[in-house]
C-alpha cells in the first residue's frame, strides 16, 4: 500500500478557514482580557513546582551553579507573574491575600 503524500500549502492565506459566528465572537471578545491573567497563573505555578523542587537541593548543600541559577530564573519568573496579577488585584488566583 502506498503512502499519499500531500503537498503543504503555499500560503496561509490559502488554508480556508471558517468564520466565528458571532456569538463565537462574542465569547472570544470576553475571554481575551483574562489571557494575560491565565498566562501569569500558569508561569507562577510552573516556576513554584520547579523552585520547591530546587529548594531541597540548595538545602542539602548539594546544588550545582547551573542549578542555584535555574532557581534564581524560577524566583524571577513567580515575581513577574505575581506582580501582573497584583496589579490586575488578582493575588487570589495563586492563593495570595
Amino acid at each position: 500500500m502506498a503512502t499519499q503524500i500531500v503537498p503543504a500549502p503555499k500560503r496561509a492565506e490559502n488554508t480556508g478557514t471558517a468564520p466565528l459566528t458571532p456569538a463565537a465572537a462574542a465569547a472570544l471578545a470576553r475571554t481575551l482580557p483574562h489571557f494575560p491573567l491565565v498566562q501569569a497563573v500558569a508561569e507562577y505555578e510552573t516556576a513554584a513546582v520547579h523552585a520547591a523542587q530546587l529548594a531541597g537541593l540548595a538545602e542539602s548543600g548539594r546544588m550545582s551553579d547551573l542549578e542555584a541559577r535555574s532557581l534564581a530564573d524560577a524566583e524571577d519568573v513567580m515575581a513577574a507573574a505575581r506582580s501582573v496579577l497584583d496589579k490586575a488585584g488578582r493575588l487570589d488566583l495563586i492563593g495570595g491575600a
